[in-house]
């Protein structure tokens, strides 16, 4: 990869840095899954360069404290907290709807759902693709013409696709997507989620890049977050993770695992590219086996994520 896309980041880089000398003075940013974790994180670092954002959250509560937190140290205007449950695509056409015609500048697909029990959304899809994908993609195709309005010559409008390294776990399923005929397993329903969350952002980008916006999925690296509530202490053993109550040098803080979004969305190293995955900072290099990071070449197809844009594009009704 000679062409590698690179920065001056690293995989420890705290994301103020990553947002440092960026003016977001007056433009509109969503984050959602932001009550937490990295999500705080990332709208905390727009928040203090000056842009306008709105947490898009589940919980009102926890999403009213996160604002608080951040708002503390917001350069520009108060950050806004609006409801919005990607397990129910009626909540995520009520937030579009609420969103009206304003431009949007930059869009961050942060939410997720990791490793639960069996469920489903309120439309029947299953919990952690109906969630981290079809969820995310409704939202964001709602929004392109948003996108599309904020895009400026030399500046294109940016959605960051959160994945994961989970995405290894498996590719695309198509016979059985939601577990419906199949043993249901968790972490391979998470890793076709992360695998769907980036392949959205190849098809997107491929349709949305002549239009001024462009889609990357990115990484964050390991961090200690309540996306692993689901995960039991004997779960956490058998997969080989560090004990809660120990020190895990390998792991990232929150603002650390924020970074790359930050990256993503503000980097000129990435302006008008677009259907990458990224990882600490920096364009990731094929995986291999033994290894833990880099991206599986099934995340990337371009013929896969056109046929996940038409299986999308049919579940949610729009497209």
């Amino acid at each position: 990869m000679s062409d590698r896309i690179t920065s001056p980041f690293g995989a420890h880089t705290p994301a103020r840095e990553v947002a440092a000398g960026h003016d977001l003075t007056y433009k509109s940013v969503i984050v959602t899954g932001a009550s937490s974790g990295i999500g705080v994180e990332t709208a905390r670092a727009f928040a203090e360069i000056g842009a306008v954002v709105t947490l898009g959250v589940r919980d009102l509560e926890a999403g009213e404290a996160a604002a608080e937190s951040i708002n503390q140290t917001a350069s520009g205007p108060q950050v806004v907290v609006a409801k919005l449950d990607l397990a129910d695509l009626d909540s995520v056409r009520a937030f579009a709807a609420e969103w009206g015609s304003k431009p949007l500048h930059i869009l961050v697909n942060n939410a997720g759902v990791m490793a639960c029990d069996q469920a489903y959304t309120a439309q029947g899809l299953e919990m952690q693709i109906g969630t981290n994908h079809f969820g995310h993609s409704l939202l964001t195709l709602l929004l392109a013409a948003n996108l599309e309005k904020a895009a400026k010559p030399g500046r294109t409008a940016r959605v960051v696709q959160l994945t994961s390294g989970g995405h290894r776990r498996s590719a695309m399923r198509w016979d059985d997507v939601h577990f419906r005929s199949t043993p249901y397993d968790p972490w391979l329903a998470y890793g076709q989620s992360k695998t769907a969350n980036s392949l959205f952002a190849v098809e997107f980008s491929k349709r949305f890049a002549g239009r001024g916006v462009t889609a990357n999925a990115v990484h964050p690296g390991g961090i200690r977050t309540r996306l692993q509530r689901h995960v039991t202490p004997e779960e956490r053993k058998r997969q080989g993770w560090p004990p809660e109550n120990q020190p895990a040098p390998n792991l990232k803080t929150a603002e650390q695992g924020a970074s790359t979004s930050i990256w993503a969305a503000l980097g000129p190293e990435l302006e008008g590219i677009g259907g990458l995955y990224l990882e600490d900072c920096a364009q990731a290099l094929p995986a291999k086996e033994g290894t833990y990071g880099g991206v599986s070449p099934w995340a990337l197809d371009p013929a896969e994520a056109e046929r996940l844009w038409t299986l999308t594009r049919e579940t949610v009704g729009e497209g």
